[in-house]
C-alpha cells in the first residue's frame, strides 16, 4: 500500500467480493460505501480472482486479506512468482514502481502498474526495456474508462469542433494529474502532437499546465493541491457549445480498467499502448517542471 491509496482493498474486492463487516474497518470509508451500492456476487469480475497478497507488514496484509477474501499472504512479493498468472501493483507512489515491478517483469508475468506508472519518460523507458513481450506492462488511470468523462457522439455534435479543454483535479500533481490527462488525451486524435507547453509555478503540491496541440486545440490541466477541494471534472469547449463532465462512479471505472487488463492477459494483446503512456508521462513530467 501507499499513503492515501486504498486500491489493494477495492481492486481485490472487485475480483473476490468482500466481507461487509471487515471491510468497514478499512481506513477509506468511501470504499465500503460504493461496494455496498453494487449487487453481489454479480458485480465481481468473472473467472479471475486475487489469490495472494503482500503488504508492508503482515498485520496490514491480514486486514486486507480478511476484508477482500484473499486466501494467501506471502512474506515477500517474489514468493508469488511461479504461482500467480498476473500481478496487480496497487500502489500509486510512482517512485517505487520500478523497484517492485522489476522481478515480475523479468519473470515474464503480466503486471498492472497503478497510476502514474512513472514521473519521467526516462523511468518509463527503463520499465519498457525490461518487458519480455509486448503488452506485458499494463498501466492506466481508471478514469480513462469512466463513462462520465467521455464524450458521446451526440455530445460531439452539440459541442462542434473542440477548441479548448479545461480539466481540474484535487490533490497533488504527481499522483492525480494523470486522472485528468488520460481522459482528455482520449478525446483528442492519437495523431495530434504537442506544439507548445506552458507550465505555471507549482504550489502546495499542485500545478497547472497549458498545452497547445497541432490541431489547434488548447488543453489546460489544473491540480489544486492539498489545501483546496474540487471534483475531478473536465469542461470541453467547442465551436457550437460546451459540456461539463464530472467524475462520480469509482467502482465502474476501476472494474472496467481491471477487466481490460484481464482481457489483455487472456488474449496476449497490447491493451495499454506504450505511445499513449509516453505522451501521458511526458505531460506529467512537464507539469513538474521537467523535460518539455
Amino acid at each position: 500500500m501507499s499513503k492515501g491509496n486504498g486500491h489493494p482493498y477495492s481492486w481485490s474486492a472487485i475480483f473476490n467480493g468482500y466481507d461487509k463487516e471487515k471491510m468497514q474497518n478499512c481506513v477509506f470509508p468511501v470504499i465500503p460505501q460504493y461496494l455496498a451500492q453494487q449487487e453481489w456476487p454479480q458485480a465481481r469480475i468473472a473467472d479471475a480472482c486475487v489469490t495472494h497478497i503482500w503488504a508492508q507488514d503482515c498485520e496490514l496484509s491480514q486486514q486486507i486479506a480478511s476484508a477482500a477474501l484473499i486466501e494467501n499472504i506471502v512474506r515477500q512479493p517474489e514468493e508469488m512468482i511461479g504461482v500467480v498468472d498476473a500481478v496487480l501493483l496497487a500502489r500509486d507512489d510512482a517512485e517505487q514502481h520500478l523497484k517492485f515491478a522489476t522481478p515480475f517483469i523479468e519473470a515474464g508475468i503480466p503486471i498492472y502498474i497503478d497510476k502514474p506508472v512513472a514521473l519521467s519518460v526516462a523511468v518509463l523507458e527503463n520499465l519498457y526495456r525490461l518487458e519480455k513481450y509486448p503488452g506485458q506492462i499494463f498501466t492506466c488511470s481508471a478514469l480513462r474508462y469512466s463513462d462520465e468523462l467521455k464524450l458521446s457522439l451526440s455530445d460531439r455534435e452539440e459541442i462542434g469542433v473542440i477548441r479548448e479543454i479545461h480539466a481540474i483535479t484535487p490533490k497533488s500533481w504527481a499522483k492525480y494529474a494523470v486522472h485528468i490527462i488520460e481522459p482528455v488525451l482520449a478525446m483528442l486524435s492519437s495523431m495530434d502532437k504537442v506544439v507548445r507547453i506552458e507550465q505555471s509555478a507549482a504550489h502546495d503540491q499542485g500545478a497547472a499546465l497549458s498545452v497547445h496541440w497541432e490541431s489547434g486545440v488548447r488543453t489546460r490541466f489544473f491540480a489544486v493541491g492539498e489545501s483546496a477541494v474540487a471534483p475531478i471534472s473536465i469542461r470541453v469547449v467547442g465551436s457550437k457549445g460546451w459540456k461539463d463532465l464530472v467524475f462520480v462512479d469509482s467502482f465502474s471505472a476501476f472494474k472496467a480498467a481491471l477487466q481490460d487488463f484481464i482481457d489483455g492477459v487472456r488474449a496476449k494483446s497490447v491493451n495499454s499502448l506504450p505511445e499513449f503512456n509516453r505522451k501521458v508521462v511526458g505531460l506529467i513530467e512537464a507539469g513538474r517542471g521537467g523535460a518539455q
